[in-house]
């Protein structure tokens, strides 16, 4: 395989998946991040067993659960507490299988450790404006910066936000704002379920175990509620306990949350966006993540594509003969996948974050009913894991050993990365 060298726009889950597969490789990969000090944006995410059989292969799977915490099903209740989403991960038909809720600082932090200790360039200060054709190569532009080096292909994983994409973002109507917030043994909820609680569809309070940050010695959990885009201004200008109140009066327990958020900087509200490139290879070079499709945050995915899209293009440039048939593949083996989740995501977003009356019904007095039959629980099941459509074989990928991974929760996980990398490959 030739050695290329390769820039990576965005120092994310994606792009830092990318440099430790591609480095492996034995190609000359570049980072370029905006910030003068590259980190995580936003709260709490979770780890499906989909985007945890890229982390496995890494050799980081250990080290990611036991920064995070273990969750075992989804629970979602209305305002009246007739439950309309139970979504256990038992269901899969997986021994032991669940998923990981974890602070977006705890996994930016495995990653990046991971890149420096392989000795991985990351050029901070650069934000990135576009990119140029430059003979045999393209070089990157920056907004206060010369010219990149020029690169044999250009890596876009500067998420949803994108520059290489001029089309409009499809920004969803419905955001919400989050808070990383202290877990004690006394607090009324479940330390291993994301909690859920809803008043129809316009109104959602929830809880996500996030595990422990390194150095920190107290678990987390992310709170967070949603929000119309149109009524963020609004929420600014209303006293902190109003909406404390209207939080309280759809999740009374919610009360031990509201009490640790004594000012309004300790939320931030994010946004999303639906939207799918078109063409996410061009003349050398690559969209993979948000670059290529965001969604909402309904179905959990957005790490766990990004860390599929970054082994699918390690595995592409490793097969594939020019360079064109090497992104080619990449893009080919992830692409049903990809439209599938896009496609259930939209269908399924307005059913808990919407304005509408008729759609959190459907939800609430058929598809909830639905979920609890088999087959339907094991379709849940497998959209909720990242495994509908079957996307880890084309990729050479297995679902990851969780017995031996929970036997293990309490050891050292630290596998020599380099050698987990090659193993892999090779066997894919």
């Amino acid at each position: 395989m030739d050695r290329l060298s390769i820039a990576i726009a965005g120092c994310g889950p994606a792009g830092l998946a990318a440099a430790l597969l591609l480095d492996e490789q034995g190609h000359d990969v570049v980072i370029y991040d905006q910030f003068d000090e590259p980190g995580p944006v936003g709260s709490g995410l979770m780890i499906q067993p989909s985007g945890l059989a890229v982390l496995d292969r890494l050799g980081l799977a250990g080290e990611t659960l036991a920064r995070g915490a273990r969750v075992d099903a989804l629970l979602g209740m209305e305002e009246h507490g007739r439950v309309v989403l139970d979504a256990p991960y038992s269901t899969l038909g997986v021994p032991e299988a669940f998923g990981i809720g974890i602070h977006r600082a705890s996994l930016f932090g495995i990653l990046h450790e991971a890149a420096r200790a392989r000795g991985i360039a990351i050029e901070t200060g650069h934000a990135v404006t576009g990119s140029t054709i430059d003979g045999a190569g393209r070089r990157l532009t920056f907004s206060s910066r010369p010219r990149s080096p020029s690169f044999v292909l250009v890596v876009d994983a500067s998420g949803w936000q994108t520059l290489f994409d001029p089309d409009p973002k499809g920004i969803l109507e419905f955001g919400a704002v989050w808070a990383s917030l202290p877990s004690l043994p006394d607090d009324p909820f479940q330390g291993n379920v994301l909690e859920q609680r809803y008043r129809r569809a316009s109104q959602m309070v929830g809880v996500l175990p996030i595990g422990t940050r390194k150095s920190a010695k107290t678990p987390e959990v992310a709170f967070f509620w949603s929000l119309a885009r149109d009524a963020y201004a609004d929420w600014l200008e209303t006293p902190l306990d109003e909406w404390k109140n209207e939080v309280l009066a759809l999740w009374p327990d919610a009360h031990v949350m509201l009490d640790r958020i004594k000012r309004r900087e300790q939320l931030t509200f994010a946004r999303y966006a639906h939207r799918t490139l078109k063409h996410p290879v061009a003349n050398r070079m690559i969209a993979i993540g948000d670059a290529w499709h965001s969604a909402s945050p309904q179905l959990g995915q957005g790490a766990n594509m990004a860390l599929l899209d970054a082994w699918s293009l390690a595995r592409g440039l490793n097969e594939g003969r020019t360079l064109n048939e090497k992104l080619r593949l990449a893009v080919s083996w992830r692409r049903d996948h990809v439209w599938l989740y896009q496609w259930v995501t939209k269908l399924f977003t307005p059913l808990y974050q919407s304005n509408t009356l008729w759609q959190p019904a459907l939800r609430d007095r058929m598809l909830a009913p639905l979920s609890r039959i088999w087959p339907t629980s094991k379709i849940q099941a497998q959209l909720m894991s990242g495994l509908f459509g079957f996307p880890l074989a084309p990729l050479g990928l297995e679902i990851p050993d969780y017995e031996a991974l929970s036997a293990s929760s309490s050891a050292s996980f630290s596998a020599p990365l380099t050698r987990a990398i090659a193993s892999s490959l090779s066997h894919s």
